[in-house]
């Protein structure tokens, strides 16, 4: 097989004071689509969330993504699976306008309570390129076999 070359395209990110000395989100495989976001709350202040809470866990990070991208938050897979721990919102949208803090809105779906401490992966971090449209109001749409059959209309 060959090696193909892709671009990368550079996120300029501030580390506030509360994530010093955590690593900067990094993917964890060569060809892995996420960068890992790691929970930045106090190391003596471990997050409980209990089952069927939510709490927004802090990366301390703000990020400058450029126009014509967003990025989106989604659940780790082993988190979800093992824990029943993902985003309430999935995927979250962090808007290339938006200059706060990066956080993850976490959900706990398990049936214990899961402790989030400082430095833990919490949750994958997409770059994507997004489609900018605009409405046109019409009298009819185009006609299709499926019509307006929606939620479960196509079967099993």
């Amino acid at each position: 097989m060959s090696s193909q070359s892709f671009q990368e395209l550079q996120i300029r990110v501030v580390r506030l004071p509360h994530a010093e000395g955590l690593e900067l989100p990094r993917r964890e495989t060569e060809h892995a689509a996420g960068l890992d976001l790691v929970a930045a709350n106090p190391e003596a202040e471990p997050l409980v969330l209990k089952p069927r809470a939510r709490a927004l866990v802090p990366t301390g990070l703000v990020m400058e993504i450029p126009p014509g991208f967003e990025g989106q938050v989604r659940p780790r897979s082993g988190l979800a699976f093992k824990h029943g721990i993902t985003v309430a919102n999935a995927p979250g949208t962090i808007d290339a306008d938006y200059r706060g803090e990066v956080k993850v809105l976490l959900i706990n779906l398990g049936e214990e309570d899961f402790v989030v401490t400082r430095g833990m992966r919490v949750a994958q971090l997409l770059i994507a390129p997004v489609s900018f449209v605009s409405l046109v109001p019409v009298e009819t749409v185009e006609t299709t076999s499926r019509g307006a059959g929606g939620f479960g209309s196509t079967g099993l």
